[in-house]
């Protein structure tokens, strides 16, 4: 079987080279520090190192809220349907986040993460309600 290697030329990050049959994920590969995250929003090849060259880099996201508490998000949705259109497989982690944009549905993690957040915060509320009452 001959490997026939693959050389695109994008404006975007990455080498752009690839095995024209080896299997693509988008997945998402951290970039920060230790206590600094941020992922970029990539397509590699799957049986590829984390850290390797990837194909072509087609979002970012930063997971640390900002001073209006909201964490980014880019994503170039031109390259990312063109890639799933070549049939690129998807990391969960990046259908969520696609999911929360629209592009896909709403994974059952998201509404997971959501319920639990929401009866913490219920709990929190009820012990701080009693604690109120208790020192009054």
């Amino acid at each position: 079987m001959c490997r026939r290697l693959v050389k695109m030329m994008h404006k975007a990050g990455g080498t752009g080279t690839f095995f024209k049959d080896s299997t693509k994920t988008i997945r998402l590969v951290n970039r920060g520090c230790t206590n600094r995250p941020f992922y970029h929003i990539v397509v590699a090849e799957k049986f590829r190192e984390v850290k390797d060259q990837v194909i072509e880099q087609i979002g970012s996201m930063d997971p640390m809220p900002n001073e209006h508490n909201e964490k980014l998000v880019a994503l170039n949705l031109e390259r990312i349907r063109y890639w799933l259109g070549e049939g690129v497989k998807v990391s969960i982690p990046a259908s969520e986040i696609f999911g929360l944009a629209g592009l896909f549905p709403m994974a059952p993690q998201t509404y997971m993460k959501a319920w639990r957040n929401r009866k913490q915060l219920a709990q929190q509320a009820a012990t701080g309600g009693e604690a109120q009452e208790t020192s009054s």
